[in-house]
């Protein structure tokens, strides 16, 4: 039995993301496409995942684990010798780029990610805001401007059309990013 939630399990993962790779709208990839894809009863994504969301967002977990595993320099950020303010600037930056390069993705789960995931979940950044403040914050603080930090840039990708029609910042332009990523780094850490 548990052998085979574990093949349901992966059979709707492969097909979610099949799904998300081929189709041109996200909304598209609905929880009867999914099973229909992956030859299971609709009611397995709620049994195995909760919610199609939650499966949706395993697989954008998926994505970015394999994403910083093809990239090591992105994974080397996270101790390199540099500043803990650089570093948070420099992983939030490619991080961004990653979530809008693969938009599809990144607008089927960014949703669900604001508003459901754990205050602990996404805080990759939380020692580098603790090592930033050296102190002079309490734990709690630092998990704070690390969770609203993080989940300022998810929302910035999300939207990031209307910063572009409403603000003239153009997240898909590297410099831009940057310069938009470095400025709110700025007004969390001073």
């Amino acid at each position: 039995m548990k052998r085979d939630i574990e093949a349901t399990r992966t059979a709707l993962l492969r097909a979610a993301k099949e799904l998300m790779t081929s189709c041109g709208d996200v909304d598209a990839v609905t929880s009867r496409a999914i099973t229909s894809r992956a030859g299971v009863n609709l009611a397995m994504i709620n049994y195995c995942f909760g919610s199609r969301e939650e499966l949706l967002y395993e697989v954008f977990r998926q994505l970015l684990s394999d994403a910083q595993r093809a990239d090591p320099e992105l994974a080397g950020l996270l101790s390199a010798d540099m500043s803990a303010r650089e570093r948070i600037t420099l992983i939030h930056c490619r991080m961004m780029k990653l979530m809008i390069a693969n938009f599809g993705y990144a607008k089927a789960v960014t949703r669900f990610i604001l508003l459901n995931r754990s205050p602990e979940a996404g805080l990759e950044v939380l020692p580098m805001v603790e090592e930033h403040f050296a102190g002079r914050k309490t734990a709690d603080e630092c998990r704070l401007i690390a969770y609203e930090l993080t989940s300022l840039h998810e929302l910035a990708v999300l939207r990031h059309a209307e910063l572009k029609s409403l603000c003239g910042i153009d997240l898909t332009d590297d410099a831009e990013l940057e310069r938009y990523v470095r400025e709110s780094v700025e007004r969390y850490l001073d």
